[in-house]
């Protein structure tokens, strides 16, 4: 497909062509299984742990605290289950947000299913977690706080370092999903206060598929998946080794440029939503404006059908989003939406722009245009956009 402008790099990124060739020798000539003795499988293991030293360092963390997951996905669900499994004899209490991840929450869902209770902590109108409302929900019984370093939707940032404080203050293990800050933002896991984090390799222009869990030394965690002996017997399967080689080239690319990739997004974004704001009225910028990811912007137009404003968009060929991509195809309005209190007609018109490294400020300025005129389109075909001028007009 040529000609389009990609605004969706929350969703996923393209992968970069020097991961690209970190991988391809990984499938065709070093394709070794690590487990084997013979030196065929030695240049496969070799390479998973260089990867895994890689990842290890850009967290402040130790190599045998990282483990190599499917993506971010498995990594919450892992973080959640097994911790809930193996301190279930302290407690059944776990606390969360309620902006958080699918991946949480219905892993939440699941385990309130099998015996577990779990609170939902409110957030601030710009997604941003209540400390107060998290430290009253803390009870004798609390085993895991899991908030997620910066949302996927809002681009907020959360008020990490606080939470691992309090979670350590207490005794209570914290675990972040941190698929959308991992490569945006430095993160170190003792700073913070982490005790296990979530990422994957897909949001920071690696391959789909493959992602890792940092479980810092000492934590009780039950085997994930069973069967052989990899990643120190917690997660039985032969290794996907070009995806774990394509994840630490991406690690490595990302953190060194990191600086002044994300200096050069901030700037695009600010760009982005000055303009936005200038130009079309009755939209809401959702999300912190000062806590937020460098690459994220999030509209709620009002009067809008977002799904409408997605569908001309990408007759224009910008590819953009309301929300997760893991939502996609519900008619419900983004939870996350209503958490910050946005009611549903609002909610419903919400457009997420996420930016990368390829992304100009030609193509912002060609997709403000865009937005524009379809807003003002889908406006006059409104009747409550009508009411609304007869009265305030």
């Amino acid at each position: 497909m040529e000609g389009f402008i990609y605004l969706d790099n929350a969703a996923t990124t393209k992968t970069a062509p020097e991961v690209v060739e970190a991988m391809l020798p990984y499938f065709s000539e070093h394709y070794g299984n690590p487990s084997s003795i013979y030196s065929l499988g030695a240049e496969s293991k070799k390479a998973v742990a260089e990867a895994r030293e890689t990842i290890a360092k850009s967290l402040g963390a130790a190599n045998n605290e990282i483990y190599f997951t499917a993506g971010g996905s498995e990594a919450d669900n892992w973080a959640l289950k097994a911790t809930a499994e193996a301190y279930a004899s302290k407690g059944k209490h776990i606390i969360t947000s309620r902006i958080e991840h699918h991946a949480v929450l219905h892993t939440c869902g699941y385990l309130e299913k099998n015996g577990y209770e779990v609170t939902y902590v409110d957030v601030d109108e710009n997604g941003i977690l209540k400390l107060d409302d998290l430290r009253k929900a803390i009870r004798p019984d609390t085993i895991l706080i899991s908030v997620m370093f910066a949302n996927n939707e809002l681009g907020s940032i959360q008020p990490v370092r606080e939470i691992g404080q309090i979670a350590r203050e207490h005794g209570i293990l914290f675990h972040t999903d941190a698929v959308q800050a991992y490569g945006q933002l430095p993160i170190d896991v003792d700073e913070y206060r982490i005790d296990m984090l979530s990422a994957s390799a897909h949001k920071l222009n690696g391959p789909k598929g493959i992602g890792f869990l940092y479980i810092r030394k000492g934590i009780k965690t039950r085997s994930f998946i069973h069967g052989g002996q990899q990643e120190r017997g917690r997660r039985a399967g032969t290794e996907n080794v070009p995806g774990i080689v394509g994840l630490g080239a991406a690690c490595r690319r990302a953190f060194e440029r990191m600086e002044q990739k994300t200096d050069r997004e901030r700037k695009l974004r600010d760009y982005l939503i000055r303009r936005i704001e200038e130009e079309i009225p009755y939209c809401r910028l959702n999300g912190d404006r000062e806590r937020r990811l460098p690459n994220n912007v999030n509209f709620s137009f009002r009067f809008v059908e977002g799904e409408s404003l997605l569908i001309m968009l990408d007759m224009k060929g910008i590819c953009a989003s309301s929300g997760s991509a893991c939502t996609s195809g519900s008619l419900d309005p983004s939870h996350v939406l209503l958490a910050i209190g946005l009611p549903h007609e609002i909610a419903h018109g919400s457009l997420r722009l996420t930016l990368g490294e390829e992304t100009t400020k030609e193509e912002l300025d060609i997709t403000i245009a865009a937005i524009a005129e379809i807003v003002g389109k889908l406006r006059e075909m409104s009747p409550l956009y009508e009411d609304f001028m007869k009265k305030n007009g």
